[in-house]
């Protein structure tokens, strides 16, 4: 079976905007470079910057109950964040305390947080604030896989347009039968250069409610999975277990099973 990689994407902030990428280059046991590598963390919550422990991710903000944040622009390059929300616009050097606090103080602002309620901004350093971080480090490090035969197919049964954004994954294909990738746990991959090893099944939260170009919440998705299916799963995650570069347009194979 053979289907094709349609977009890259990595969120380098937890909750807030994607970035489209031409090229990546995975490591084994690495995921996705740059993604979930910063948060904002909910004030009087669990992050210790000090200290690294994986957390859930109610300990951040993010769009599963902070729907506004999908209002929010935001780009990550050389050590610079770019926030934008309507004509609030403005550049942060996250190498510094300065940069850091504009960036704290950006957010609050937007999601009209009450100066106790001010987020903490929180870096991963080698890690990632990833949703299955708690579930051990090779999941931390997992990268997520989104069909969008399986999505196009759900929004034909909704009888709406979804568009993919709502899922947030890493590495989009098309070319397979609608959720045919529910059925891969424990089957490889070979994704361009790169091979991975299907690991989980992802089960979707209130995050995907949240329509990425409105900020509002207009489509129950979790509900309306297990009302057609069962459960409330689309996607999955993979870890990466032979590294190489990978392009839109690469040949996506599932691999004869062991």
């Amino acid at each position: 079976m053979t289907g094709a990689v349609s977009t890259l994407w990595h969120y380098p902030v937890k909750g807030l905007s994607g970035q489209p990428l031409e090229t990546v280059t995975l490591t084994p046991g690495r995921g996705f470079p740059d993604d979930r590598i910063f948060a904002f963390a909910r004030a009087g919550g669990a992050y210790d910057p000090a200290v690294w422990r994986p957390l859930k991710k109610t300990e951040f903000h993010m769009l599963a109950r902070d729907a506004a944040l999908a209002n929010i622009r935001s780009h990550y390059g050389d050590g610079v964040l770019r926030l934008s929300a309507g004509e609030a616009e403005a550049t942060f050097d996250l190498r510094t305390e300065d940069g850091k606090r504009g960036a704290e103080a950006f957010l609050a602002r937007h999601l009209s947080l009450a100066d106790a309620a001010r987020p903490q901004f929180a870096d991963a350093g080698e890690n990632r604030f990833t949703d299955i971080s708690v579930d051990s480090e090779a999941m931390m490090n997992a990268v997520s896989l989104i069909s969008l035969s399986t999505v196009r197919a759900l929004g034909q049964r909704l009888g709406v347009t979804l568009d993919p954004m709502r899922f947030r994954g890493n590495i989009t294909f098309d070319g397979f039968g609608p959720q045919a990738e529910l059925e891969w746990e424990g089957r490889e991959l070979a994704v361009g250069e790169a091979r991975l090893k299907v690991v989980h099944r992802t089960t979707r939260c209130a995050a995907t409610t949240v329509n990425p170009a409105t900020a509002e919440r207009d489509v129950p998705i979790p509900r309306r999975l297990m009302e057609l299916f069962g459960h409330a799963q689309l996607g999955v995650y993979a870890e990466v277990v032979a590294g190489g570069a990978v392009r839109p347009g690469d040949a996506v194979r599932l691999l004869p099973a062991a």
